[in-house]
């Protein structure tokens, strides 16, 4: 358990097992802990490096920060950390928004990333009701203005998850917790709105196309994340690969999860 100094921020990280380097950036909890089953499992095949993004957990922030450039300053974080735990590029895995996250790191470092596997990322701009979600998202953030975190959790969880992740999710994020409650309170002001709204640079992710493994649930059918990650693999011409469970498969299947991720990186 350690700690990486960036700009106006200390990053946590910790590293699990051997071999090469694959750093997991998680989603909505922002935190470490949304890997934490299914990294014991990819632990006797890579060096697994989980982290707080900034801002969540044990994550600090130290001084100002430009909101208005935070995706910028996300993938920049993870560019540094993949800088400061290897010389060689990475396996980089982001589920949720910590793919979007992953996408720009590779829009715009690609040579830190060897294989990206973005994971149902809430890219929602690119299908035909696409705004009807980015309107979603909105509304939910106004639901936690006039009604709180829990209220809010709970409209985005029903209609943004498959069934078997919802009770996985609320039970993630427990509001009675402080610290959950301040990664949700940041997530609700900072992130829910911004990151599925941003504009992915296709033409970019194209010319490196060839490195991506899109990735979803196999619980997830029909969900704004899921269909998202099929349009974008469709205009990447990249194949998607399905993993056991749905958007938190990781933590609801982390064996099965874990060795079917092993098995699409194979050879890679």
């Amino acid at each position: 358990m350690s700690t990486l100094r960036v700009p106006a921020a200390r990053i946590y990280y910790e590293t699990h097992g051997s071999g090469p380097l694959m750093v997991m950036s998680p989603g909505a909890s922002g935190t470490a802990e949304s890997f934490r089953r299914v990294a014991e499992h990819l632990a006797a095949r890579y060096t697994v490096a989980l982290y707080d993004r900034r801002g969540f957990s044990r994550s600090d922030l130290e001084g100002p920060q430009d909101y208005d450039r935070r995706l910028a300053t996300d993938a920049d974080d993870l560019r540094r950390l993949v800088e400061h735990l290897s010389d060689e590029p990475a396996v980089v895995f982001g589920a949720s928004s910590g793919a979007i996250v992953t996408l720009e790191l590779l829009t715009h470092h690609p040579d830190m990333v060897r294989v990206l596997v973005p994971f149902e990322p809430p890219a929602v701009r690119l299908l035909p009701n696409g705004q009807k979600w980015v309107d979603f998202f909105f509304g939910t953030y106004d639901l936690y203005h006039r009604s709180g975190a829990e209220a809010a959790l709970k409209q985005f969880r029903e209609e943004t998850l498959a069934v078997s992740d919802r009770l996985a999710m609320a039970r993630a994020i427990d509001l009675k917790n402080q610290r959950a409650l301040a990664n949700a309170t940041y997530w609700f002001e900072h992130e829910l709105r911004q990151y599925p709204a941003t504009d992915l640079d296709l033409d970019l992710l194209a010319a490196h196309a060839e490195r991506i493994v899109m990735a979803v649930g196999r619980e997830s059918r029909g969900r704004p994340c899921r269909e998202a990650t099929v349009e974008l693999g469709e205009r990447l011409g990249r194949q998607v690969v399905e993993l056991p469970g749905g958007h938190v498969g990781a933590m609801t299947e982390p064996l099965g999860f874990a060795s079917e991720l092993v098995h699409a990186l194979a050879d890679r």
